[in-house]
């Protein structure tokens, strides 16, 4: 068994800052997220249930694992023209990884003892409580990257920016897909930075079936495997180039096996060709209108109408996305001139650049409080600064790891710039940009420790060079 006193010095000192890494997003969901909710409909109470309400797309997160959970399958959580009563069509609003992690956690606070003796009715605070743990995680999986891309020290200065960074533990207290799809992109980095090291068939394999269950958690992550599977594949080092395309084919089918299943199955139950989600119509639809070409919302997106129906066009998911999707496309087709200035204003909001106050009000509709948005806000700039240090200290070291880290950053670029700007949609890059600050923060060093480093490099002094 291995006991504390086995864990070499860095390991004890990321378990130390995970330990603190647990307390903030504990505390931050005990004291912040502590309700109760009340809710209401048609002015009359309904329900209340002890932690807070959910608001965006977390009602869709929670309520579809609990319908996963029961039995239901991936449903409509609620009528689209009669909530709140149940949904009974076939959903794909949000890819699927997420809702297939949360939904144990409401099948065993509802039927397990002792744990359906404190289950919410709702399990939106064990939901909660659940991604803080797994924020923890993804702490320790931003140490591990740190340390593969520039040794020890670097690993543990990004967990510990990483265990209180406000951008990071804001989305551990949400019932939302962000920590999922952080682990899930950590993992593929970490595959991404061990194959370009040590090139081999099961690597490669494993790096394709993360970058696919990234996909399943944000759609937009399917750009892993073209942006990062195949081009580490292609540049292995030591590499015929036979074995390179062998390799970049091996990433390429184990993704295609993981997100393949989804795919046929949605194209099953429903009446239009889907991929990974039908939400991609909404969202071109909410982000190609006269609200948000023009105007202060410019780059954002809308739900209201005239850019989305209130109700939707009639027919299962995948009809409403067909005919947002060629709304979307006629407006932009009609407003040509306009698009690159949107596209521009999309990009920039979403990595901070363009207008960052505004989302102190646009995040409360996802649940984030404004202090925690204003704090994220001042702690991002000089993180920013930071990171770009550290990427441009990779770059001439020439350090395998420097790819794979940009890639988050191109994957995130893309997405915003075809749908809409939102520094939530950041958050896939958010671990690049705290391993890439860490190795700029690992390079500053002491004389003293310069000197120190000096002579652990070269033991034998000067005069062994004679």
């Amino acid at each position: 068994m291995i006991t504390w006193h086995h864990l070499d010095r860095f390991w004890r000192a990321l378990l130390a800052i995970a330990m603190v890494a647990l307390a903030v997003r504990v505390g931050y969901v005990a004291v912040a997220k502590s309700g109760p909710c009340t809710l209401r409909l048609n002015g009359e109470v309904v329900g209340s249930y002890p932690s807070e309400c959910t608001v965006g797309d977390q009602v869709f997160y929670n309520s579809a694992a609990n319908r996963l959970a029961k039995g239901d399958g991936y449903v409509e959580p609620f009528d689209a023209r009669h909530p709140p009563d149940p949904g009974t069509g076939p959903a794909a609003d949000h890819p699927p990884l997420t809702i297939t992690v949360l939904a144990p956690v409401s099948f065993v606070f509802e039927h397990v003892p002792p744990f359906s003796w404190f289950g919410d009715a709702t399990h939106v605070r064990e939901h909660r409580y659940t991604m803080a743990v797994l924020g923890v995680a993804l702490v320790i999986l931003i140490g591990l990257l740190g340390r593969a891309a520039a040794g020890g020290r670097a690993g543990l200065i990004a967990a510990g920016i990483a265990a209180v960074y406000p951008n990071l533990w804001v989305n551990d207290g949400l019932v939302m897909s962000e920590t999922i799809t952080g682990i899930a992109v950590l993992a593929s980095l970490l595959l991404a930075h061990r194959f370009a090291v040590a090139p081999s068939a099961r690597t490669a394999a494993l790096l394709g079936a993360a970058c696919g269950l990234a996909a399943l958690a944000r759609a937009e992550l399917a750009l892993f495997v073209p942006l990062l599977a195949i081009p580490v594949a292609l540049m292995a080092r030591g590499c015929a180039i036979g074995r390179r395309l062998r390799l970049a084919g091996i990433a390429m089918c184990m993704a295609g096996l993981v997100i393949g299943p989804w795919v046929a199955y949605n194209n099953l139950r429903f009446d239009e060709t889907t991929t990974i989600s039908t939400n991609d119509g909404i969202a071109l639809a909410g982000s190609n209108c006269r609200r948000v070409y023009y105007g202060g919302g410019i780059g954002l997106t809308s739900l209201d109408p005239p850019c989305i129906d209130h109700p939707h066009p009639r027919g299962d998911q995948s009809v409403v996305a067909t005919v947002y999707r060629k709304r979307a496309v006629d407006y932009a087709r009609d407003h040509l001139r306009r698009v690159p200035v949107v596209v521009a204003a999309r990009v920039a909001r979403t990595w901070g650049l363009y207008r960052p106050g505004d989302m102190l009000s646009y995040n409360l509709g996802e649940g984030r409080e404004r202090w925690v948005s204003a704090l994220g806000i001042w702690t991002y700039y000089p993180l920013l600064a930071l990171a770009l240090v550290g990427a441009v200290l990779l770059a001439r070291r020439r350090a395998a790891s420097l790819w794979p880290l940009v890639v988050p950053t191109l994957v995130v670029t893309i997405g915003a710039a075809l749908t809409y700007g939102q520094t939530r949609f950041r958050s896939a890059a958010e671990p690049s940009i705290v391993v890439m600050a860490a190795v700029a923060l690992s390079a500053l060093r002491s004389p003293v420790q310069r000197s120190a480093v000096s002579a652990s490099a070269d033991p034998g002094g000067p005069e062994q060079h004679g």
